[in-house]
C-alpha cells in the first residue's frame, strides 16, 4: 500500500515538474493597443466622432472566368475618413485559398490603404464566392469583402 502511495506521488510530481518547467521561444504577435480606442464604455458617454472609418471604393470584385490553377488577385483600395488612426488588426479569408495582404501601420486620418487579395484555382471548379474579414479599430470592427469567379477546366476555356 505505501508503495502505491510513493508511486503516485512519484508520477504526480514528475508531471508537475514536466509541466511547469516547460518553456516556449515562440513569440506570439502582440498588436499594440495604444492607437485602438473602443467607443463601448461602462458610462456610455464615449464619442464615436473621433473613430477611424474604412471607405471602400468597392467591397466586392469579380473575376469573372479564371482557368483552374491561375493564381489572380485584386487589391481593395480604402481611405481613412475617420478623425484617427485606422488599425487594421487582422484579415481572413473564408478558406486557404484566399490569402489577403493588408498595410500593417496605422492609416492616418486622410490617407489610404490596402487589402490585396490573392486566389489560388487550383482544385477548384464551378462558382467560387470567397469572403474576407476584417478586424479594425473601427466601428463596427469588422468589415466583409468578397470575391467571386468562375472557374473552368483548362480545356473547357475556348
Amino acid at each position: 500500500m505505501t508503495r502505491l502511495i510513493y508511486l503516485l506521488l512519484a508520477i504526480i510530481g514528475t508531471s508537475f515538474l514536466l509541466v511547469s518547467c516547460q518553456s516556449t521561444n515562440e513569440k506570439k504577435e502582440q498588436i499594440s493597443t495604444d492607437v485602438v480606442n473602443n467607443p463601448q464604455t461602462a458610462n456610455g458617454n464615449a464619442s464615436m466622432d473621433n473613430l477611424p472609418k474604412f471607405e471602400f471604393a468597392n467591397k466586392s470584385h469579380d473575376f469573372g472566368i479564371i482557368i483552374e490553377g491561375e493564381k489572380v488577385s485584386y487589391t481593395f483600395k480604402f481611405k481613412n475618413t475617420g478623425k484617427s488612426d485606422l488599425v487594421i488588426s487582422s484579415a481572413k479569408g473564408s478558406c486557404g485559398c484566399t490569402v489577403p495582404k493588408y498595410d500593417k501601420e496605422p492609416i492616418a486620418p486622410g490617407k489610404e490603404g490596402y487589402v490585396e487579395v490573392i486566389f489560388d484555382s487550383s482544385g477548384r471548379n464551378g462558382m467560387q464566392s470567397k469572403t474576407i474579414t476584417l478586424q479594425a479599430n473601427t466601428q463596427p470592427n469588422v468589415e466583409v469583402l468578397t470575391i467571386s469567379g468562375e472557374i473552368v477546366s483548362p480545356k473547357d476555356k475556348k
